[in-house]
């Protein structure tokens, strides 16, 4: 039954507490475009996106309209491009790339993802074409999304892998430093990445996914937080109950939608992805959640026992809430898209240490993070490696974005504008890590990873 508190409620989360359905989200299966003729190959995947996703624009807006439910995005994810570059040697795979942004442009949507490689073991047949043309596509094009798996607990660290990342990211910062450096915050490098991500940039459509689906990516920072502020003298564990009711009032919401876009669209509803996933809008954003919490800003001691349960309140309470609940799901920590978070790095109490540590109890990993100009590939490498071994060992997602500020130094502040926000250049350690990135190899898989 209609209760007139609960719509009243939720019209007060989206017009003041910023609630929204950040995306929505079609995975759809490029396996069946394959051809080792690239330029016929590229005209199948135009016309095999164009047919599913020509509709998901206006279904998207449609919902908005029938619910008045801000829905921000409208997104693609497909099979990762690497395989499709795997039966055309020797030809170039940003011809992939244009015919992505050609369907993105067709169909309307703000980004397509899976110009990707999984490369946790080893590198097959396509992906060192595909990631060595990753610069180059993130340059030409403006709504087109990469990732990398190199690594997983299954299977370790894959260092050679590593080792061309901190190559690729800072080649592509390089590329776009014209444009604020834009192409690394468009590309990913995951350990454990997960097949029904809707989030971007790290989506992509796994094999093991149906030929199409939808997928929902929910947000609310700021409900959560307004909901604290409810209570200032509540108890850890009081927190964590209401954490859990608010998650569960923001979950259903993301599952009505997708339940909606899948019946419109003809296609099966896949997740619902209940992160928190925040935006530059002041009150929209994680850190204040943690500072609601009692921080006197996020960075300080006691962050990442304030994120650990954050996390887990969010997850117990989203997953109540639906029976498809997917992808990462629980807080993202982007630096340039989160107000608090660019308010805490730049007055220095929010260091990169503190967030690798932040990041072995979140979602995901270090994310839209500016780092001084004249950093070297070994050192982005390190960086990356460091963070896939969090999530490696712990059986988690973990990623990397990293945003190299060509020409820029620790202070200064890149602007990248809407989701992306401004990012303040923050200062990295200056002794070297070149001989450790130089061995190449594979870091073994854990002990964990022996379940069977």
């Amino acid at each position: 039954m209609l209760n007139v508190y609960n719509i009243l409620e939720t019209i007060r989360m989206i017009q003041d507490e910023c609630l929204d359905i950040r995306t929505i989200t079609m995975g759809i299966s490029l396996l069946d475009c394959i051809d080792t003729d690239i330029d016929r190959a590229c005209e199948k995947v135009y016309e095999k996106i164009v047919s599913r996703a020509k509709e998901l624009v206006p279904v998207g807006q449609r919902i908005e309209k029938e619910y008045g439910i801000p829905i921000i995005n409208k997104r693609i994810s497909v099979t990762p491009v690497a395989m499709l570059a795997a039966a055309c040697p020797g030809q170039n795979p940003v011809k992939f790339a244009k015919a992505l942004q050609r369907a993105a442009d067709t169909c309307g949507v703000n980004f397509i993802g899976g110009y990707s490689a999984l490369v946790h073991k080893g590198f097959s047949a396509g992906d060192l074409a595909l990631i060595e043309s990753i610069p180059e596509a993130l340059d030409i094009t403006q709504n087109i999304c990469s990732s990398v798996n190199i690594g997983s607990t299954k299977s370790g660290i894959n260092m050679d892998a590593v080792r061309l990342m901190g190559k690729i990211v800072r080649e592509s910062a390089e590329r776009t430093a014209d444009r604020d450096c834009i192409g690394p915050a468009k590309l990913v490098v995951f350990c454990n990445a997960v097949e029904d991500n809707p989030f971007m940039a790290g989506a992509f459509h796994g094999v093991g996914e149906p030929d199409c689906e939808i997928h929902v990516g929910v947000s609310g920072p700021g409900v959560v937080r307004a909901a604290l502020a409810k209570y200032p003298e509540a108890s850890i564990n009081e927190l964590a109950d209401i954490i859990k009711k608010t998650a569960f009032k923001i979950t259903r919401m993301g599952q009505l939608v997708g339940a909606r876009a899948s019946e419109l669209l003809g296609v099966p509803f896949g997740i619902v992805d209940l992160s928190l996933a925040p935006t530059p809008a002041i009150g929209d954003s994680v850190a204040h959640i943690l500072e609601e919490m009692g921080l006197e800003q996020c960075g300080t001691h006691g962050t990442t026992a304030c994120l650990a349960m954050l996390n887990d309140a969010v997850k117990k309470g989203g997953v109540m809430a639906s029976s498809t609940v997917g992808g990462l799901s629980g807080a993202f920590i982007p630096v340039s898209e989160d107000a608090g978070m660019i308010d805490a790095a730049v007055a220095g109490t929010l260091s990169l240490e503190k967030l690798e540590a932040m990041t072995a109890v979140c979602s995901v990993g270090l994310d839209m993070i500016v780092v001084p100009g004249d950093i070297t590939p070994e050192t982005i490498a390190a960086i990356i490696a460091d963070e896939a071994a969090i999530g490696m060992v712990n059986s988690k997602t973990t990623a990397v974005r990293l945003i190299p500020a060509i020409g820029r130094k620790e202070g200064e502040t890149l602007e990248f504008g809407g989701l992306l926000g401004s990012g303040p250049v923050m200062p990295i350690k200056d002794k070297s890590s070149a001989k450790f990135i130089s061995r190449g190899g594979r870091i073994p898989a854990p002990m964990q990873s022996l379940k069977n």
